[in-house]
């Protein structure tokens, strides 16, 4: 397991070819310490775990590993299904040009419009969105953000070392980057 950034985690997850829909995610607050815990999953992809934490709204550090290299019968009742899922999540790559903006812009509002004329679901909502949006990974999330789900702590046991290596990792780059008083 190597740690890196957590971008290039991100970086991993968008060119992974993996069906964009098949995605699925747990997160919420880190056992100590500030900041988040995230697991990032696809059957085919593997398991990602990212920890971050927010410098300023604008300014995000943090650390990952990929996990596992699939999502096994162990951990898959671990990530939250379609009907299950309290929340979704969807990845995003900003457009490469005002073209490729107005495009997506365009596609969006077709999609918008026609959920408003027919009779729709969230889920559905969702799915269309993302398509038009070209979204490279989502899916269902089970993310609290002032605590943390059972299955997110299930998740942290079973990737112990992993949990260890990259809590230590953060640690060392919030030290690194945080100073006392207004910057």
């Amino acid at each position: 397991m190597r740690v890196r950034d957590w971008q290039d985690i991100m970086d991993d997850v968008v060119e992974s070819n993996a069906d964009p829909e098949g995605w699925r995610a747990v997160g919420g607050d880190r056992t100590s310490g500030i900041g988040e815990d995230l697991f990032i999953g696809h059957p085919s992809a593997g398991v990602f775990q990212l920890k971050t934490y927010a410098k300023n709204p604008y300014d995000v550090e943090g650390v990952g590993a990929r996990v596992a290299r699939k999502i096994d019968d162990e951990l898959d009742p671990l990530f939250p299904g379609q009907e299950d899922a309290p929340g979704h999540f969807g990845v995003q790559q900003p457009p490469e040009d005002e073209d490729e903006a107005e495009a997506a812009v365009k596609n969006l509002k077709t999609v918008v419009e026609t959920h408003a004329d027919a009779p729709t679901t969230p889920q559905a909502l969702f799915d269309d969105i993302m398509d038009a949006l070209d979204s490279p990974a989502y899916g269902p999330m089970d993310f609290e953000n002032y605590d943390r789900p059972d299955s997110l702590d299930e998740l942290t046991d079973t990737f112990d070392e992993a949990e260890d290596l990259l809590d230590a990792e953060l640690e060392d780059t919030i030290d690194e980057s945080v100073r006392r008083g207004f910057q």
